[in-house]
């Protein structure tokens, strides 16, 4: 076969990545021309456009819809109707089925399966979408020859082991010296040793070497040199022998292969590749290529065979195709799947074993096929029967734990690393025995119970090897030196948990099958016993009158296993089996007897020494994931055995293993007579109890919410889960509690429902000691709220089955009412005797109830006695309490009416300063009050001067585009950039925040030398990040520990000076100098003004010529607070432009107003957001969340500090002082030209209640076609009253705080005076267009050839007013996400899914995170791509949201992060962060809010903080590579 050159030329050295892409494409462009092509000309006969086209259209699809899941695509699965939990839909399928109305479970998938629409056997009902629906196939035959030349030769190649030459008939004509160094991936090595390995073996850089480790964990290998024999073999020896940062002493593999091998292989991929898009068209192109790949005349002999077999000598990339290749052909079809069912169970065996000798992961390996012919009932039945497929995988499991003691069984304690990796393997073969058995038989035939019995002797084999593993001894003299391996026999367990239920399931479906069943687990049972050292040493055992033969043990001194698989095997087959009478009731008990006295030691203290390992062992044997197959069953033992025996000897056996008679030790007594009480009264277990199917269930829950209320969530941990992952919680659930829906945080609660309560056990068998003491308290507390008796009573047990009815039997013996006769006669001995009260408990509730008065009267009047005197000591203590109270009263009278005047004055004063605080701080007209303040660090209170010592606030100053309008705008180069105009779509302000905590600023200077000193000294410790960072002056506040980093100096307001001066540019004509019209041009033309806040002004000053107003500089502040207004300053100028400070830069002033300018519009904005009425946005100027901007506005007022500053308008009616008020008036008008040039005819933001004339073209137009155009003079007003009205309220913010002038009533309240009520309190009129009079000095700014040039210019206009930003609109479903999400491809990896996609909440794009593929180089350091983005798109900010995990990610700077609750949440009111539990998430519109609101008021970096200040683990997180 020929091949092209096109996939022999080798890569160019040197070339970059866009141009490698480039090359990439136009390599598949030739193979789509010079290959594909002529393929399909070939096989159709005709073009095969319109070829494929005829046979798609002529073709009947499979009723099957094969399609192959993505990674992370939403895959569905039908809680009700799915047969087992591998049965799942795709999206569309499910959107079009019948499910999508049931109880579903939504998870992502991991890749390597299918859509099993149309799948009859995997729904119990509606197994078909409405795409899906069966019809008659129609096999077109044809292509036989060109598939199977096709597919043999890339089987041929692919598994093809020479490097250096080609099969025969494939060679060359001309054999070059060229060979590629090809590196191959492994799943041991990080990708930091290989990335370093590379940089010294090829000399490349670091950016090409991580390019190499990408593409060689996504195919599975890469070329990494390319060249001569010898240039290649060099680079080899290089990456073999270094081994240096490899984490074992394996090499990586790399192998130097000829150019044409290479070249060839890659067409097979592509022919691969070809054959699984050809066969996409026909049904019958599909059964084609299933003959030709299973067809074979000997044993394995098939393609299919050779593929499967060398499956684990392919790479990754390699493998992926073929197997996406096996799913689209011989799975899709019933018929050929069976086939390859057989000859796949006849190679299961030696595909695991090279399963575990290979170091890939599971997903892809050809083993991960099995889930999808597995889990087939009829399939799998038919293997079984056929290849004795369960024997064979219960078998295969066994061979590879071959660590065994010298009893045979398992030992983990002694495993090398290596072993524990190969254990962790193993367990997949687990995985497929439960796909066998996942679906119990409704009919049995004799080949299938012949099999089953056969498998099952092989699963007995394996518990054998399992019984009494990891024994443990008690130490008695020293604690244990090391603590043993304990976590592999409890993991072996959890996953055998689901495969023994499983078998009891299939056993009691057949009478024939469970009765051999048992006999086959008694013989097992019997081998362990046989195999005991402890029954050498027979002993009798007497007690009041009877006697029992037993042998000698004793938990405290010999071995004792927690492990007895065996044992609880057969407790889960005896309910119907009883009447076999061939084993020692004795010894049915004797080893779960022996695990539960441990249990009880180990409570009553007696195992200490033995370390933690066996305190682990005992909470797994109670936790819900063991207990079901461990505690439960043997218990159930106990029962059995209690059953069948004489009381008094089943009694007299517990005792001696208690070891009663040697240590009279009172929490043993306690346990041993809980034991007993469980014995009797669990009966809640069908077969023992005549109970129906959800009674335990229900049971569980209700002490489970008898503790607390509980979220779905908790109760789902807190039940068992069967097979298909269910615990039947949703049958009962709404029955005994109530559902609480959440808030805005936390979780919605079940509450049990107060009928249920008398249903309440104390002494409930599943209860932890912890648990029993919280559902004590929370009983009793609920019995007292509601006047009853707070007696806790037992509730009435079900009566027992037949089998069992002899257990209440035990009641009655002897010698139980020995033991009860001991524990009441040391609870009425005078010296009190051995006895506990909770002793005492379970005696009373271990009598029968004709003994239920014995001893009672006696006992009853002590009690009383008791009662009554706690209750006269009560009283006698009440009527002392009130004559103390009664005399204190007296005296404090008598002490307020010796000082009348003192408290009066005191009460006149308190209320002067509460309604100071509520009016304003500061008086109008100059008058200065006193103000007190507290410092939090030393606690003095300190008057506010301004030649006193510096207050200061904890403040944070952030860099922020939470407003702006154009986030693609290239930042400016900080040396050069003047801030004193800002551009008009905001698109990078700095903003000012303070938690309002004040400091002396001394104190506050040295709190951070400590914080310096401290972090100095953790530096040479620890090394770490911590939450803040020092060294670029961030701290935490003393107080309530608020990120900051810097402080704002407390300032009081000076007095105003004598306003002895007029200003000549202030009259009642609003003229404008020459200066103005030059100012004014340059705040229009140039776009880079500021159009709604203070700093307006400052540049009003700098611009205008004030040569009439006598104004001069003092100093108006003490040193200190000059000092700290400098550190305010620099702080600002170091954030705002990331310089080094510079007291010197002209710029400093304009920063400190730009920060106070962008606050009042973000806080303008936020209130806005959080209150859309009017009035309420004027109500926040007496608001006290807003005293940190009027810090900011008085720290600005004393950077600029002129006399003319102060002078106030002395009617005291006016926020606006004669100063400002033509500085007012100039950017006012100035705004209105701004709103009327930036505005259309159809601007949207104009609200009116007529119909207005739309303009079909948006772009904007001069002056006088905006007037013209318009229908009436009251739109043209009502247009520009709505663009200017932002600025006007900014205004108003602004001077309040500045002047400290009080709002009029009118501007508080909404109504139709809040308009002039806004203009009066700015001294504007309430018709701005007669601010200015001269229409031709408007004309002449429109007509000014700058601002013509601007507007014609296009781009981004910014148009009046400001719509406010917003994050990005969610779907209301999550999967549409998750969706969106599967389809996202890394943009650096040529094509391939991103393994996080993550999105931005701010703009919507979505990204590939936490990849070496996507980091960025971001001021000399390589980050991530969602670090990367958060600078360009929030200014080192970033709100992302992680779609495959559920989670939202906060990101702030390189360093810093945190993980935020999802605004999804399931139908329980809960989120699924990792989705986890698979329900349906949907959006949660209030909890999006409020990530939005956090956004707005830029709280994210405080939440980062305040989160990794809780939770020290956020720290250690390189947030940079995310």
């Amino acid at each position: 076969m020929y091949v092209p050159r096109i996939l022999c030329v080798g890569p160019n050295g040197g070339v970059s990545s866009r141009e490698e892409q480039r090359e990439e494409q136009r390599e598949e462009l030739a193979c789509q021309l010079l290959l594909s092509a002529p393929l399909e000309w070939l096989l159709l006969g005709e073009e095969p456009a319109a070829g494929l086209a005829q046979l798609q259209e002529n073709n009947q699809p499979s009723p099957l819809c094969g399609h192959v899941f993505k990674v992370g695509e939403p895959t569905y699965s039908c809680r009700e109707c799915a047969a087992d939990p591998t049965c799942v839909l795709c999206m569309q399928c499910f959107l079009s089925s019948i499910h999508k109305d049931h109880r579903y479970r939504m998870t992502t998938s991991g890749g390597g399966g299918f859509c099993d629409c149309g799948d009859a056997e995997a729904w119990k009902k509606g197994p078909y979408c409405q795409k899906h629906i069966p019809t008659d196939t129609d096999l077109v035959a044809r292509g036989y020859s060109i598939f199977s030349i096709i597919l043999k030769y890339a089987v041929d190649l692919l598994t093809w082991e020479q490097e250096d030459q080609l099969p025969a008939g494939l060679e060359p004509p001309e054999r070059g010296d060229m060979y590629y160094c090809m590196l191959f991936n492994d799943e041991v090595h990080t990708y930091e040793q290989v990335i370093y390995t590379l940089q010294k073996a090829v000399n490349c850089s670091q950016k090409e070497a991580v390019s190499f480790a990408t593409t060689v964990d996504r195919d599975g290998r890469k070329s990494v040199r390319y060249g001569d024999f010898q240039f290649c073999e060099q680079a080899k020896s290089v990456i073999v022998v270094s081994r240096n940062t490899s984490r074992q002493s394996k090499p990586l593999r790399v192998h130097v292969m000829h150019s044409s091998v290479v070249a060839h292989q890659c067409f097979a991929l592509k022919a691969l590749s070809w054959l699984g898009q050809i066969i996409q068209y026909s049904d019958g192109l599909r059964r084609i290529l299933c003959q030709v790949g299973l067809q074979g005349k000997g044993e394995n002999s098939s393609l299919v065979d050779r593929l499967m077999l060398n499956d684990s000598k392919m790479w990754k990339g390699a493998r992926n195709i073929y197997h996406q290749l096996l799913m689209n052909s011989l799975l899709m079809d019933l018929k050929y799947k069976k086939i390859f069912a057989i000859q796949f169970a006849k190679n299961y065996r030696r595909l695991q074993t090279d399963f575990m000798e290979d170091d890939h992961e599971r997903v892809v390996s050809v083993t991960s096929l099995s889930v999808q012919l597995f889990t087939v009932p009829t399939m799998a039945r038919m293997l079984m029967v056929e290849e004795n497929l369960m024997t064979t995988i219960i078998r295969t499991f066994v061979d590879h734990l071959r660590h065994r003691d010298l009893q045979g069984r398992f030992q983990f304690d002694r495993y090398t690393a290596q072993q524990a990796f190969k254990f962790g393997r193993v367990q997949s073969l687990i995985g497929d025995l439960k796909y066998v058995l996942i679906s119990c038989p409704t009919e049995w035939s004799d080949e299938l119970r012949l099999k089953f019995l056969e498998g099952l002797d092989a699963f007995l084999e394996l518990l054998k090897c399992m019984q009494g593993m990891d024994p443990v001894v008690r130490q008695v003299g020293q604690h244990i030196e090391m603590e043993p391996e304990w976590e592999a026999a409890f993991t072996l367990q959890m996953k055998l948990t689901h495969i023994i239920s499983m078998i009891q399931e299939w056993c009691s479906t057949d009478e024939r099958v469970l009765i051999e069943a048992y006999r086959k687990c008694l013989t097992a049972l019997s081998h362990c016993h046989s195999g005991l050292s402890d029954g050498e040493q027979p002993i009798t055992l007497s007690l009041s009158g009877h006697s029992v033969d037993t042998f000698r043990y004793q938990v405290s001194q010999d071995k004792v296993s927690i492990h007895l698989p065996v044992c609880r095997l057969l407790a889960g087959k005896h309910f119907p089996a009883l009447h076999f009478q061939s084993f020692h009731p004795p010894l049915l008990i004797e080893l779960p007897l022996r695990c539960l006295v441990l249990c009880a030691q180990v409570h009553a203290g007696m195992w200490r020494r033995n370390g933690f390992s066996l305190i682990n062992q005992i909470y797994y044997y109670h936790n819900v994931k063991c207990r079901v197959e461990m505690f439960d069953k043997d218990i159930i033992m106990l029962q059995a055995g209690a059953s069948m025996m004489d009381p008094n000897h089943f009694l007299m056996i517990v005792m001696s293993r208690f070891e009663l008679e040697a240590n009279k030790n009172n929490t043993l007594i306690e346990e041993m007579l809980h034991l007993i009480i469980m014995v009797v009264g669990e009966r809640y277990i069908a077969g023992v109890g005549q109970v129906e199917p959800f009674d335990e269930i229900r049971r569980e829950i209700i002490h489970q919410l008898s503790v607390r209320p509980m979220a779905h969530s908790e109760l789902v941990k807190a039940l068992p889960e069967n097979g298909n992952k269910e615990t039947g919680l949703e049958r009962v659930i709404d029955n005994v509690a109530s559902f609480k829906k959440p808030g805005v945080t936390g979780r919605g609660l079940y509450e049990l429902r107060p009928e249920w309560n008398k249903h309440f056990n104390l002494y409930f068998h599943h209860y932890s000691r912890a648990d029993q003491s919280k559902a004590e308290e929370a009983q009793r507390k609920l019995r007292r709220q509601n006047g009853e008796d707070t007696a806790l009573p037992p509730p009435l047990p079900p009566p027992l089955c037949p089998l069992f009815a002899s257990l209440v039997n035990l009641l009655q013996s002897d010698v139980l009412l020995a033991v009860e006769g001991a524990v009441l006669q040391w609870a009425v001995e005078p010296s009190g005797g051995g006895w506990t009260e909770s002793m005492l408990q379970r005696v009373r509730l271990t009598r029968p109830v004709s003994l239920s008065n014995w001893n009672s009267v006696p006992n009853n009047t002590v009690r009383d006695k008791d009662k009554a005197e706690r209750k006269r000591k009560a009283e006698m203590a009440r009527l002392r309490r009130e004559k103390i109270m009664a005399q204190m009263s007296e005296m404090q009278k008598h002490f307020i009416n010796e000082n009348k005047e003192l408290f009066q004055q005191s009460l006149e004063e308190l209320e002067a300063s509460t309604s100071a605080a509520a009016e304003d701080r500061y008086t109008l007209g100059g008058a200065q009050r006193h103000q007190l303040v507290t410092c939090i660090l030393c606690q003095e209170e300190q008057e506010l001067r301004g030649h006193g010592r510096a207050m200061v606030l904890a403040a944070f100053v952030q860099r922020s585009t939470v407003l702006s309008k154009n986030r693609h705008r290239n930042l400016p180069d900080p040396e050069h950039h003047d801030p004193l105009f800002m551009h008009p779509d905001l698109s990078q302000g700095i903003h000012t925040t303070s938690c309002g905590h004040i400091m002396h600023a001394t104190c506050w200077q040295r709190y951070f030398e400590a914080v310096q000193f401290k972090e100095q000294r953790r530096q040479q410790r620890l090394r770490g990040h911590t939450s803040y960072d020092v060294e670029n002056g961030e701290f935490l506040c003393p107080l309530c520990e608020c990120l900051s980093n810097t402080v704002i100096p407390l300032l009081p307001h000076a007095r105003s000076p004598d306003c002895r001066y007029t200003h000549s540019c202030v009259s009642n004509r609003f003229d404008l100098t020459d200066t103005d019209h030059r100012f004014i041009i340059k705040l229009i033309v140039l776009r880079e003004s500021k159009q709604s806040d203070g700093p307006m002004e400052t540049c009003v000053k700098t611009h205008l010529d004030y040569s009439d107003v006598t104004v001069s500089l003092r100093n108006a502040f003490s040193s200190s607070i000059s000092a700290m207004i400098t550190t305010f300053s620099m702080s600002t100028y170091k954030v705002g432009l990331k310089l080094n400070p510079n007291e010197q830069d002209h710029r400093v002033q304009v920063l400190s107003w730009s920060t106070c300018a962008y606050t009042i519009q973000s806080i303008g904005n936020t209130h806005r957001f959080n209150n859309p009425h009017p009035s309420l946005y004027f109500n926040a100027l007496n608001d006290n969340s807003l005293n940190p901007v009027y810090i900011v506005c008085l720290q600005v007022y004393s950077v600029l500090s002129y006399s003319s500053v102060h002078c106030l308008d002395q009617s005291g009616r006016s926020v606006v002082d004669s100063a400002h008020l033509h500085i007012l008036h100039l950017v006012t008008v100035a705004h209105l030209v701004q709103i009327l040039l930036t505005s259309t005819t159809g601007n949207s933001h104009i609200h009116t209640h007529t119909h207005t004339h739309k303009q079909s073209s948006p772009a904007p137009v001069s002056l006088l076609p905006v007037c013209l155009t318009l229908s009436s003079g009251w739109q043209l007003w009502r247009c520009v009253k709505v663009g200017v009205l932002p600025f006007l309220r900014s205004a108003a913010l602004f001077f309040h705080y500045l002047n400290s002038t009080a709002p009029p009533d009118d501007l508080l309240v909404a109504g139709p005076g809040q308009w002039e009520a806004l203009c009066s309190y700015l001294s504007l009129p309430s018709n701005l267009l007669r601010l200015h009079h001269s229409h031709h000095t408007l004309l002449e700014w429109c007509s000014h050839p700058g601002v013509r040039q601007t507007l014609q210019v296009g781009g981004v206009v910014v148009r009046f007013p400001r719509e406010s930003n917003r994050l990005i609109d969610l779907p209301e479903d999550y999967s549409t996400l998750i969706n969106q999400a599967s389809s996202f491809t890394c943009p650096r990896s040529g094509g391939d899914k991103s393994r996080a996609p993550t999105l931005c909440l701010i703009c919507g794009s979505m990204l590939c995170s936490q990849s070496y593929c996507c980091q960025t180089e971001v001021d000399g350091e390589d980050v991530g791509a969602c670090t990367a983005h958060a600078f360009t798109c929030g200014a080192g900010l970033g709100l992302f949201l992680r779609v495959r995990e559920s989670q939202v990610l906060f990101v702030a700077g390189k360093t810093k992060g945190c993980f935020y609750p999802p605004p999804y949440l399931d139908d329980y009111g809960e989120t699924d962060q990792g989705l986890k539990r698979g329900n349906p998430l949907h959006l949660c519109s209030e909890r999006y809010r409020k990530i939005e609101r956090l956004w707005r008021q830029h709280a994210i970096a405080e939440v980062i903080g305040h989160a990794q200040e809780a939770n020290q683990t956020l720290v250690a997180i390189d947030w940079q590579h995310l």
